[in-house]
C-alpha cells in the first residue's frame, strides 16, 4: 500500500489481525509475522503473541518453511527453552523436507546467527544440505550465507571451496551492478591475484552505476583485501561523498572505517565525515550506535573535540555492555592522547568519563546472574583499560558463577581465559572436570578450544591425563570430517602439551590431508593463513624432534629460510650490550654467539660452548653473524658455522631471555610454549639457562 509503519491504515490493520491471530492458520501466521518485521514491531507485544501460539502448536508445524520464517521473526524474543525446542524441531524437518530447497537451511542459520547461538550439529546439517545445492545458487545467496557463516564464526573447508569455483564460474554473466557487487564481495577476499584484478577492472567500469549501498559493499572488500588501486579507489570514494545524505549512522561508520584503513588519503572528504558522525552521534539515543560512532570518530584527526560529543557518551554509557565499555575506553584513550593540554594533565572531562566507565563496569559485573550473556559480553575484549580496571573483578564474578559452568559454555570460558592470557586454577579445575563428564556432548570441534588454556598456560589440573585422553578419544573418530586448519592447530596445542596423538599425526601429515590444506589455505584471510602456515612448520618441528619413531620427515626448511630473509633481523641495543657483557664474563667476544640458528630453525639468543671443566671454549672463527647498525646479516654459513663439533665432554650453552609473553598476565608461570622451546633445545643437545 506504500505507506509508512505509523500510518492509521496500517495500525488499523494490525489491531485487526492481533483480534483474530489465535484463529489464523500457521501458514498465514508465518506471513503476518514477516509483516511485522517489516514494520519493525519484532519486539511488540504482538510478536510476543505469535510467539506464545509457535511455542503452544510447534509439535503441529510440519512445513520447514513455516517453522523457519516464524523462527526468524519470534528469534529476538525466544526463551532458552524455546529456542531448544525450535532447534529440535527445525533439525527433525531438514531431514524431511526437499532437500533441493536451499531457503529453509538459509533460515536456520539466519536463526541462529539472530541469537548469536553456534549450536554445531544443526548447523552443519544445513551446510550440507547447502553444499548440495551451490550449482543452483547465485551471488546474491551466497554472499548471504558466507555473511551469516562469518557471523557464527562457522568455517567449512568443503564450502568455502564448492563456493569459491560456483563464485568463479558467475563472474561473466555478473555484468549488472547488482549482482557484481554481491560476487566483489563474496569472491574478491579469496580470489586469485588474476581474478581479484579482473574484479577490480570490471568495478572501475561499472563504479558509476553503483547506488550509495553497493559502494559502500564494494569499499568494505577493498578494505578486506587491502587493495592499493587508487582509480578504483578515487571512483568509489566520489560515488560515497555524492550519497553522503542517505546513509545511516552505522553506514557512515562503516565507510569512514573502510577508507581509513584503507589509509586512502582525501582530507575534504573525511572532515565531512567527521562533521556527520559527530552530528549523528550528538543525536543518537541507540548505545550500540553511540558506541561505534565513538570508536570510528577517535579514528580520525581532531584538533578539539566536540563537548556534545563527550556528553552524549557520558549520557548513554550507564546503558552500554562490557564489550561497549571497553570500546569506549579505546576512544577516550586515543582523544587523551591528541588533546594539546595532555602534556600538562589529563582534562577532567576525561577523568571523569573515565570514573564512570569504570563505575559501570564494575556495576555491570557486580550484578550479573548469567554466566551466558557476561561470557557474550567478554567475547571480544582486550586491552589496557579492561587489564587494569576489570580483570580481577571479572575473575571474581566467573568463579562466584562457577555452578553454572556446563558443557554448552566451556568452550568459550576456556577461549577466554587463553585470550586475556589468566590463569585461575578453580576455573580451569571446573572446566577439566566438566569437559571429563559431559565429552559426549561437547561438540568434536570444540574439544580444540577446551584444551587450549591447558596447554597454552602450561596447566595440568589434578585429572589431566584423563582430560587429554578422553578429549583425543573424542576427536579420533572425526578427524576425517575437521576442517584442515583447525586440525592443525589443535594438533599443534597438544604438542606443546608434550602429547602426540599417532593417528591425528599420521592423518596430518598425509599427502591427502596436506593437498586439502594447501587448496582451504587459499580460501582463508592472509592472517589466518600465516598462521596456519606457522603452526604447521612448528608442529613439523615438534614431531621431528619428540617422535621420531614416526618418521615424519622435516620438509619446512625453504619455508623457514625465507621466513628469516624476511624478518628484520634487529638486535637491539640491549642485547649488544649484553653480547659484550658475556664476552667480557667468557674471556672474549669470541667465546659467545648472538642470535644462532640451530638446526630445525630455533633462534638461540646466546650461545657458548663450555668444556668438560666449565671453562668457556672460542670458537673456531669469528661469529659469522654480523652486526651492523642493529642489524643482523645472516651469513650463509651461520647455521653450518654454528654446529661446530664439540671436544669430548664439552656441552653447548643456550642463553634465553624471556619477556613478559612467556608467562601467564597475572602470575611468574611460565607458558607451555617457552618450556617446549626448552624441551626442544636440551633435545638439540643444549644446556639451556632462562633468564
Amino acid at each position: 500500500l506504500n505507506v509508512d509503519p505509523h500510518d492509521s491504515l496500517v495500525q488499523q490493520l494490525v489491531s485487526e489481525a492481533w483480534l483474530r491471530i489465535d484463529r489464523f492458520p500457521l501458514a498465514s501466521l508465518s506471513k503476518f509475522a514477516i509483516c511485522l518485521s517489516d514494520q519493525h514491531l519484532q519486539h511488540s507485544p504482538l510478536m510476543g503473541q505469535i510467539a506464545r501460539i509457535v511455542d503452544q502448536r510447534l509439535s503441529s508445524i510440519d512445513d520447514a518453511r513455516i517453522l523457519t520464517t516464524l523462527m526468524i521473526s519470534v528469534s529476538s524474543l525466544v526463551s532458552p527453552r524455546l529456542r531448544d525446542a525450535l532447534i529440535s524441531r527445525a533439525d527433525h524437518l531438514l531431514d524431511t523436507m526437499d532437500p533441493s530447497s536451499y531457503n529453509s537451511p538459509r533460515r536456520v542459520v539466519q536463526f541462529l546467527r539472530n541469537i548469536k547461538y553456534s549450536h554445531r550439529p544443526l548447523l552443519e546439517k544445513c551446510n550440507e544440505i547447502l553444499l548440495c545445492n551451490i550449482p543452483r545458487l547465485d551471488a546474491e545467496n551466497i554472499s548471504i550465507i558466507m555473511g551469516l557463516y562469518q557471523s557464527l564464526q562457522f568455517n567449512n573447508c568443503d564450502f568455502r571451496l564448492a563456493v569459491k569455483q560456483r563464485l568463479t564460474e558467475l563472474v561473466d554473466s555478473s555484468t549488472d551492478p547488482f549482482s557484481f557487487t554481491k560476487l566483489f564481495v563474496a569472491l574478491a577476499p579469496m580470489a586469485s591475484q588474476e581474478i581479484r584484478e579482473g574484479l577490480e577492472n570490471t568495478a572501475l567500469l561499472l563504479a558509476d552505476e553503483l547506488n550509495a549501498q553497493q559502494a559502500l559493499a564494494v569499499a568494505e572488500a577493498l578494505e578486506e583485501i587491502e587493495s592499493r588501486n587508487l582509480s578504483l579507489l578515487n571512483k568509489i570514494a566520489s560515488v560515497i561523498q555524492r550519497n553522503l545524505h542517505v546513509y545511516k549512522p552505522v553506514e557512515v561508520a562503516r565507510i569512514t572505517q573502510a577508507l581509513f584503513l584503507l589509509q586512502y588519503h582525501n582530507p575534504e572528504l573525511f572532515t565531512k565525515l567527521r562533521n556527520i558522525l559527530a552530528n549523528f552521534l550528538q543525536r543518537s539515543v541507540f548505545p550500540y550506535e553511540v558506541t561505534m560512532l565513538t570508536r570510528v570518530l577517535s579514528m580520525l584527526p581532531c584538533p578539539r573535540l566536540d563537548e556534545g560529543v563527550i556528553s552524549r557518551v557520558d549520557a548513554v554509557v550507564t546503558q552500554c555492555n562490557l564489550n561497549d565499555l571497553n570500546t569506549i575506553s579505546f576512544a577516550i584513550a586515543k582523544w587523551v592522547r591528541n588533546d594539546p593540554s595532555y602534556r600538562h594533565n589529563t582534562p577532567s572531562k576525561y577523568v571523569r568519563l573515565l570514573q564512570t566507565l569504570n563505575r559501570c563496569g564494575h556495576e555491570r559485573l557486580q550484578t550479573a546472574d548469567r554466566l551466558d550473556l557476561v561470557l557474550e559480553e567478554l567475547k571480544y575484549i582486550s586491552g589496557e583499560w579492561f587489564e587494569e580496571m576489570l580483570v580481577e573483578e571479572t575473575m571474581v564474578t566467573l568463579q562466584r558463577m562457577m555452578d553454572q559452568i556446563n558443557w554448552t559454555n566451556v568452550p568459550e570460558l576456556a577461549l577466554f581465559l587463553t585470550r586475556i592470557n589468566h590463569i585461575c586454577p578453580p576455573l580451569m579445575d571446573r572446566i577439566a572436570s566438566v569437559a571429563i563428564k559431559d565429552i559426549d556432548k561437547i561438540h568434536h570441534s570444540a574439544t580444540y578450544a577446551t584444551l587450549l588454556p591447558f596447554s597454552v598456560l602450561n596447566y595440568d589440573p589434578p585429572q589431566a591425563d584423563e582430560l587429554y585422553d578422553v578429549c583425543i578419544q573424542r576427536i579420533t573418530p572425526h578427524i576425517s570430517s575437521f576442517d584442515p586448519h583447525l586440525l592443525v592447530l589443535l594438533a599443534y596445542s597438544l604438542a606443546v602439551a608434550d602429547c602426540f596423538p599417532e593417528e591425528l599425526v599420521r592423518e596430518i601429515f598425509s599427502i591427502d590431508f596436506l593437498g586439502k590444506l594447501d587448496a582451504q589455505l587459499e580460501t582463508l584471510p592472509d592472517a589466518l593463513n600465516m598462521r596456519t602456515r606457522l603452526r604447521l612448520m612448528e608442529l613439523n618441528r615438534a614431531v621431528c624432534l619428540e617422535c621420531p619413531e614416526f618418521q615424519v620427515p622435516w620438509f619446512h626448511e625453504r619455508y623457514c629460510q625465507q621466513v628469516q630473509k624476511k624478518g628484520s633481523g634487529t638486535v637491539s641495543p640491549a642485547q649488544q650490550q649484553i653480547h659484550k657483557m658475556l664476552g667480557e664474563v667468557l674471556g672474549g667476544i669470541n667465546c659467545v654467539r648472538v642470535a644462532v640458528v640451530t638446526p630445525y630453525f630455533y633462534t638461540v639468543d646466546f650461545e657458548c660452548i663450555l668444556d668438560r671443566r666449565l671453562q668457556p671454549l672460542p670458537y673456531s672463527e669469528p661469529s659469522a653473524l654480523q652486526i651492523s647498525d642493529g642489524k643482523v646479516q645472516w651469513g650463509t654459513s651461520s647455521l653450518e658455522n654454528s654446529r661446530d663439533e664439540l671436544p669430548p665432554g664439552a656441552q653447548r650453552v643456550a642463553v634465553h631471555f624471556l619477556d613478559s609473553k612467556s608467562f601467564c598476565k597475572n602470575s611468574n608461570h611460565m607458558k607451555g610454549e617457552a618450556l617446549m622451546r626448552k624441551r626442544h633445545l636440551e633435545i638439540l643437545g643444549y644446556r639451556v639457562v632462562q633468564v
